[in-house]
């Protein structure tokens, strides 16, 4: 029994690595660029936390300056901006029936679901509060 399990345990040892493929972009793509399909190429290795679906990255915005060759992995991207920096936006509060609406200023970018600090222009404030689908920044 032994003998057998050595010999499995040194057969995975000796065992040519298994390639997997990761997507490297072919070009510079700089931070808040959108990636396209032709933008990107699969390579073959293996890389720890590099993603390898073409379709997850398609659409998505660069989060930070995306260089040729390099593997790129989940942090160095996300899904597009839609409130960007200094944009008004309509803030919201929600509670039961009751809905109050104000006009703010964005005092960040972001993407539909995070978080943003907005400035109420009215009271002059600061509030953070999350982007809806709309462009609108919901606060608690």
């Amino acid at each position: 029994m032994k003998l057998a399990l050595a010999c499995l345990t040194a057969a995975a040892l000796c065992a040519p690595p298994v390639w997997a493929e990761y997507l490297i972009p072919l070009r510079t793509i700089r931070a808040k660029a959108i990636v396209n399909a032709e933008d990107l190429a699969l390579k073959k290795g293996e890389i720890l936390g590099a993603l390898s679906n073409p379709a997850a990255v398609v659409g998505q915005e660069a989060r930070v300056a995306l260089y040729a060759g390099r593997p790129l992995r989940a942090g160095d991207i996300g899904p597009p901006a839609i409130i960007e920096r200094n944009d008004l936006v309509t803030l919201t509060f929600r509670q039961g029936g009751l809905t109050i609406a104000a006009e703010g200023r964005a005092l960040g970018r972001g993407a539909a679901g995070e978080a943003v600090r907005v400035m109420n222009l009215n009271s002059r404030t600061t509030v953070t509060g999350r982007i809806a689908a709309d462009g609108s920044v919901e606060v608690n």
